[in-house]
């Protein structure tokens, strides 16, 4: 199924789409790679967002590829993007995925229904809030 209004979603790598054992790969963690495929094969495009740069980065980038994620771009708004120091560093997505954000990181069976629903700041915001009740 294609949605109607694809999303651009920008992922994380380490303790998102595997454990947090930077500079070495970690484990995938569960749903991962499922629910990233998934994602894709409903139309979604995927930007792999993370600290992670040379070396490194491209280790994280063929990982992803042997476990059947190839990104739409990499740590850039679009493939072709030549990074210009007047530019920001922030890209262009619709949702972020990181275990960085406020309340951690939800689970990918749960970041899979935030995005099928299409309620995320609702849901968010109620986890969020309830911290201060």
């Amino acid at each position: 199924m294609i949605p109607n209004n694809p999303l651009l979603i920008a992922v994380d790598f380490d303790g998102t789409i595997v454990t947090d054992a930077y500079p070495k790969i970690g484990k995938p963690l569960v749903f991962a790679f499922d629910t990233l495929k998934k994602l894709q094969s409903e139309g979604h495009r995927l930007i792999l967002w993370t600290y992670r740069n040379g070396d490194k980065l491209e280790e994280a980038v063929l990982f992803c590829k042997k476990n059947g994620v190839e990104f739409y771009a990499v740590n850039k708004n679009f493939p072709e993007e030549k990074y210009d120091e007047k530019d920001s560093r922030k890209i262009h997505a619709d949702v972020f995925i990181d275990d960085r954000n406020v309340g951690g990181f939800l689970g990918w069976s749960e970041i899979y229904k935030l995005i099928l629903n299409r309620e995320p700041a609702q849901e968010l915001k109620k986890g969020f809030f309830s911290f201060f009740k």
